[in-house]
């Protein structure tokens, strides 16, 4: 019987934690400020584009320094990463069809995730850079 409740409470926490787990709802999230729903997807979309050319910057400066065959393996790396990006965020978004947050879900989670491709890329080569 103890263990039931163990269960019912973990699953308690779990959903709880999982509320909040949107990145458009993360903490530190930059356009998490109350705001019409227009303000909202518009600031989203401004992050995801300035994510965007952030991490096309970084590559271009890694592209230029590295040697030809480690470039040819980051290319690769990064159309997977691409892909993955797309799908996950396309899995959280179908969470919001048909609802008012559906735009904003979607460009919240490209500029999490880009901006964290970004810091990944910057840890991987960030050395090379400084050379």
């Amino acid at each position: 019987m103890r263990w039931i409740a163990q269960a019912i409470m973990g699953g308690w926490v779990l959903m709880g934690s999982s509320c909040l787990a949107q990145h458009m709802n993360a903490k530190g999230a930059p356009c998490n400020k109350p705001s019409s729903g227009a303000q909202e997807s518009a600031c989203w979309s401004r992050e995801w584009k300035s994510a965007d050319a952030e991490l096309n910057s970084y590559y271009k400066l890694v592209e230029a320094k590295i040697e030809a065959e480690d470039f040819a393996k980051l290319k690769v790396a990064q159309k997977l990463w691409v892909q993955f990006r797309d799908a996950n965020c396309a899995a959280e978004q179908s969470l919001y069809e048909g609802g008012s947050a559906f735009e904003i879900v979607g460009s919240a989670c490209l500029a999490a995730m880009t901006r964290q491709r970004t810091a990944e890329l910057k840890v991987m080569y960030g050395w090379r850079l400084e050379k």
